[in-house]
């Protein structure tokens, strides 16, 4: 069974040094209980094991993609395979121009529907799923389901049928065509295609449909809502983060930008086309790459934080900055630090990326690329217009800030926010007054949650070992 895991030098090796013979040892046991270990792997703050919260899973009805994957609590640092955002399994594999799930295909079938009237997609190769949107916020619905000590409720994504889709569209004296559809993907192994539309013009409510409640959620709440250890519900969340940024994207490019002709869907609108004969200009998606950096000062053993205006009371976080024309990602991550701390950098490291669907409008998709970044110079001049503050914060002073944030207490709030909502009780809280991480007495700091990329480039330089680089070691706290 061991060698089946590693060969056998490098086991030897590992067994040799006490704390990685605990995590291998867990991490073999942890692999014994279940071939779906790969999504999650065990930490050095992590040493449980969770039959019952497994049976809670089995327990949760499918309503989704793929199996649900064992998973585990924890007040640290959550150790993902994947950051927030990444991982929809609609885009691991898109189908060829030939398949009939293919975007051009799909698009005719439903065609073929609207034709014949057939909503129910009855006698049809494809079955049809529909994420609704109003004012860039997903559908979903929300269930609560008995665990260890409480009640946790679980969101969901609020798919429709087509014929669901034509029934609230009809409340909203609303017309219902092809073009408003977005392709999001397929899941061949079931023939289900799932789209997206943007329903902010239709004034209906899709309050209830049979037993299941729904509510337009704002998809940052669902984001902190979201359970880091339920692999469905970050698969749903990632599809959600990409249908939105698809769907703004159509809403930012309603005409060319090079002769301000009227664009039209092309592709089931995963691309968009000038209607203008003698321009024809195609139009893509948009990202907006992003450079987040953590800054170390190795002599020290001190990390670079700073602190935004916007930011909830005692938040720090990375450096990060927006890419310039003809600018390399690495020049990127030194002239931002420069521009905004006076602080001059040296080497700086990959260490992983992150789209991110959740930041201003004008901007569908950001894709966060995290990098180490090692100072040169240590005095701090503060660029006050992008900055509130920004210091110099120990490696005691970062883990305990990761000890006392009580990431899953904010995660159980906004999920019982959310079910509130689907209920129709809705508090008007704020987000900030919702992310309240206090834990008995005030923690002086914390660091933003396992949703974030920061949250990664911290907790990896806090729990790095031996001195080494921060990188994706084996078992680091975030091994992305």
């Amino acid at each position: 069974m061991l060698s089946h895991h590693l060969p056998l030098r490098r086991l030897l090796v590992t067994l040799h040094k006490p704390w990685r013979r605990r995590d291998m040892l867990l991490s073999l046991l942890y692999s014994s209980i279940s071939p779906l270990h790969s999504f999650f792997s065990f930490s050095p703050q992590s040493s449980h094991l969770f039959s019952r919260q497994n049976q809670i899973l089995i327990q949760r009805q499918n309503l989704f993609i793929g199996d649900r994957k064992p998973y585990h609590r924890s007040t640290m640092s959550i150790n993902l395979q994947s950051h927030v955002f990444a991982g929809n399994p609609l885009l691991c594999k898109t189908p060829k121009p030939g398949d009939h799930s293919s975007p051009n295909s799909a698009l005719q079938t439903l065609k073929d529907c609207f034709l014949l009237e057939n909503l129910n997609d009855r006698g049809s190769l494809l079955k049809f799923k529909v994420l609704p949107f109003r004012k860039g916020r997903p559908l979903a619905s929300s269930s609560s389901l008995a665990s260890i000590d409480d009640s946790v409720p679980i969101w969901h994504l609020g798919w429709l049928s087509l014929a669901d889709c034509k029934v609230f569209s009809g409340e909203s004296g609303a017309s219902l065509t092809v073009d408003s559809f977005v392709y999001l993907g397929a899941e061949s192994d079931n023939d289900f295609v799932y789209w997206a539309i943007d329903v902010s013009s239709m004034s209906g409510s899709v309050s209830e449909l049979g037993d299941r409640r729904f509510c337009f959620v704002e998809l940052r709440t669902l984001m902190v809502a979201t359970d880091w250890g339920d692999s469905r519900m970050m698969q749903e969340l990632a599809i959600a983060g990409h249908a939105k940024a698809l769907l703004e994207w159509h809403g930012t490019s309603r005409f060319c930008g090079h002769c301000g002709g009227k664009t039209v869907p092309m592709e089931a609108g995963r691309r968009k086309q000038c209607s203008n004969e003698s321009c024809k200009k195609r139009i893509y998606p948009r990202v907006d790459p992003v450079v987040i950096m953590l800054v170390i000062d190795k002599e020290n053993d001190c990390v670079l934080l700073s602190r935004q205006s916007r930011f909830v009371p005692r938040m720090w976080s990375c450096l990060a900055g927006f890419i310039e024309p003809g600018e390399s990602l690495e020049e990127a991550v030194r002239r931002e630090t420069w521009e905004e701390t006076g602080v001059e950098v040296g080497e700086v490291v990959y260490h992983s990326s992150q789209p991110w669907p959740v930041g201003p409008n004008s901007m569908p998709c950001q894709l966060m690329v995290g990098f180490f970044a090692y100072a040169k110079s240590f005095d701090i001049h503060v660029d006050t217009e992008e900055l509130e503050d920004a210091r110099w914060h120990s490696r005691e002073d970062v883990k305990k800030a990761l000890t006392f944030a009580e990431y899953e207490k904010a995660q159980r709030t906004l999920a019982a926010k959310v079910e509130q909502m689907c209920k129709g009780v809705e508090k008007g809280q704020s987000l900030s007054s919702d992310y309240n991480v206090e834990s008995g007495e005030l923690a002086p700091m914390f660091v933003p949650g396992p949703f974030a990329i920061a949250h990664h480039l911290i907790s990896s330089w806090a729990h790095q070992i031996d001195g080494a680089v921060p990188s994706k070691q084996p078992n680091s706290v975030s091994n992305l």
